[in-house]
């Protein structure tokens, strides 16, 4: 990356902490201020909703017509993508490779951070091309610094091949930000730990994470009312939330009749196509 693109803009999650001498307070002291760091971010959040908007619309346009999408990161801000596309399938019933979510470093660093891994430019488009990435689909870049040469590079392929792109960060005017096409901006300020951004930075990216695919998920059809119609029976937990939803949206009394016909239909959804309700 050109050193001259990295000073057009201000390292915000590089800044120092706004509190100095942490080895020196108490456990409560570092909770409490821990906690007064964390009520600012969904404040930094609801700042960029109108970027949300914009891209879950787009984004939404291409996965009503069949694209996928894919979440690249590196780090925490990769493990967060996976994170949030690893629980698509089993909230909404969706096919496991619909919402996909890569890491700099491959699988392993999702346990283990990989050196070096992030710096790499061209992995990043070279672990897209594995999945066969085309026009049809999207590609969110999350780089808390907004500076990730592994997630930046693959942005860069992708608007050259015509693939929707957006991106998250917590940096105003990052070089990710000017490579997408829908950049999201969270700024929170400087960590409590100066430059651990895996703290509100990585909250923040997880609350947009959380807007981004709920929010998809329902324009894709996969929430009636406010019911997880189509989640997966995993576990017997959420076997009886299915049982109770059933019961309720089917007026059903008979909690062992309900069971039956979830088991046997295997979502709140089916179930209710078959008897009509």
């Amino acid at each position: 990356m050109n050193p001259d693109t990295k000073k057009q803009f201000v390292k915000v999650t590089e800044q120092s902490s706004r509190h100095r001498h942490l080895e020196q307070m108490s456990v409560k002291e570092i909770l409490t201020h821990i906690n007064e760091e964390d009520t600012g971010v969904p404040a930094a959040v609801q700042q960029a909703i109108p970027a949300i908007e914009a891209f879950v619309l787009a984004a939404a346009d291409k996965m009503l017509s069949g694209g996928r999408l894919f979440y690249m990161g590196a780090g925490t801000s990769g493990r967060l993508g996976i994170l949030d596309a690893s629980e698509c399938p089993p909230t909404y019933g969706v096919p496991f490779d619909l919402v996909i979510g890569l890491i700099a470093g491959g699988d392993s660093a999702i346990r283990r951070a990989v050196e070096n891994a992030e710096d790499d430019e061209t992995q990043g488009w070279r672990d897209l091309q594995q999945f066969n990435i085309s026009e049809k689909d999207v590609v969110v870049g999350i780089a808390a610094s907004g500076t990730t040469p592994y997630v930046i590079g693959a942005l860069r392929k992708c608007r050259e091949n015509g693939i929707l792109t957006g991106s998250i960060s917590c940096n105003p005017g990052s070089p990710v930000s000017d490579t997408a096409d829908f950049p999201i901006e969270v700024v929170v300020g400087p960590e409590f730990v100066t430059g651990s951004t895996r703290m509100k930075s990585g909250t923040a990216q997880k609350l947009v994470l959380n807007m981004i695919s709920t929010s998809l998920m329902i324009q894709l059809g996969r929430v009636e009312d406010n019911k997880m119609v189509n989640m997966q029976l995993t576990n017997d937990k959420l076997v009886d939330r299915g049982v109770k939803m059933l019961m309720e949206r089917a007026h059903i009394s008979d909690y062992e009749k309900a069971k039956q016909l979830l088991v046997e239909h295997g979502s709140v959804k089916k179930a209710l196509m078959a008897i009509g309700s």
